[in-house]
């Protein structure tokens, strides 16, 4: 194949090889994304999605679609991401995430390539600490230049098997511009019909890892204490009917279904508290890598409740910005959550905390210049 056309004068210098980048839904996703949207001489390869053709016309830079919905280290792969590094003459390949696709790396040196950059998340984290999967992530390291970790917790499960010397901290950035302090947070309860009522909001896939199940069992406590609540789960995802079942009989709880990522900003906007009681499953293999959503939720003003799951502390300063929990615990789920409901004076002192952390700390210009400082 050829590489497809840059744009009049554009030089290609960088290509992103990803499995995780919109219209699919994630924070991954939104991360990569980021990132190349704020790349000059930026090109993606990704695999297909719905939507994908009419999102792909509104970036400006390519993206090549692989046929499917899932790339695997494959030669068939492998081929497509070399032809694209020799059709642009690209000197930088970024995977947007090392596990699996960073196999791909001698490949792409091969076809002209002089830098390998390999972005980890929490799956990485869990590879380095499961046989087999350790030695494959061994040797996916061994073939990159850089590779970034998202904090502490995932820096020193990486360390064990990459040489440290790599590792460099890259996390992702918040648009505060798109996520900021509600204007008239009334005004957004009543869009939903909750106007006048405190509203707790998690925003995130619906799978087990993520905690809601413990929010809606931690419930009724909340409920003895704030009557009038509301407890507002944004997203969709394969355990939708299995929360809906375990809070049958609860009508303060209510699900959104899968809501567009120009649309969340109105529903962290509608909450007083953002929780999302993350832990770790399956001995350490499923693992919170940051949470996103924590850093968003504090860019709106929102103080946090995290679990206590790999590295989603690292998205938190306990007292200062919000809560961290045992997610197995439901019980001290309901207490976080009291505290701050019934303490409206403390949840904005934290929620102001947080929004200063993340104008401070956690800006995409930040986060940009970061990133291009790995490139080159």
């Amino acid at each position: 194949m050829t590489a497809p056309a840059a744009g009049a004068g554009a030089e290609i210098r960088v290509v992103v090889v990803t499995n995780d980048f919109p219209p699919r839904p994630g924070g991954i996703q939104s991360f990569v994304h980021g990132l190349a949207l704020r790349t000059p001489g930026v090109a993606v390869y990704a695999p297909a999605w719905t939507g994908c053709a009419a999102f792909d016309r509104r970036q400006p830079y390519p993206v090549v679609r692989h046929p499917t919905s899932l790339m695997l280290p494959t030669r068939a792969v492998a081929r497509t991401a070399a032809r694209l590094v020799a059709g642009y003459g690209a000197r930088t390949v970024v995977f947007g995430a090392a596990a699996p696709l960073g196999l791909l790396a001698p490949a792409v040196r091969a076809a002209g390539a002089r830098r390998v950059v390999m972005l980890t998340h929490g799956h990485e984290a869990a590879w380095a600490g499961t046989p087999g999967f350790r030695e494959v992530l061994r040797r996916i390291g061994g073939h990159a230049d850089v590779v970034t970790y998202l904090g502490e917790y995932t820096r020193s499960r990486l360390a064990a098997v990459i040489d440290p010397g790599k590792l460099v901290r890259l996390a992702p950035g918040v648009d505060t511009d798109t996520f900021r302090p509600a204007t008239d947070p009334e005004a957004a309860k009543a869009r939903l019909g909750l106007a006048g009522r405190p509203v707790v909001v998690c925003v995130s896939r619906l799978v087990p890892r993520k905690g809601q199940d413990q929010l809606i069992r931690a419930w009724p406590e909340v409920l003895r204490a704030v009557p009038d609540a509301v407890l507002l789960l944004v997203g969709g995802g394969p355990y939708r009917r299995t929360l809906e079942r375990l809070a049958r009989g609860l009508r303060s709880v209510r699900f959104t279904g899968t809501v567009p990522a120009d649309g969340l900003p109105g529903y962290y906007a509608a909450g007083d508290v953002f929780a999302m009681p993350c832990r770790t499953r399956l001995r350490g293999i499923d693992v919170e890598g940051l949470g996103i959503v924590f850093l968003e939720a504090s860019a709106t003003g929102l103080p946090v409740v995290a679990g206590a799951s790999g590295g989603a502390p690292d998205a938190v300063r306990p007292g200062e910005t919000g809560l961290v929990v045992d997610g197995t615990d439901p019980a001290q789920v309901a207490a976080a959550l009291v505290e701050l409901l019934a303490n409206p004076d403390r949840a904005r002192k934290l929620g102001a905390g947080g929004r200063d952390w993340i104008t401070g700390e956690w800006t995409w210009d930040q986060v940009a210049a970061r990133f291009h400082t790995l490139l080159e």
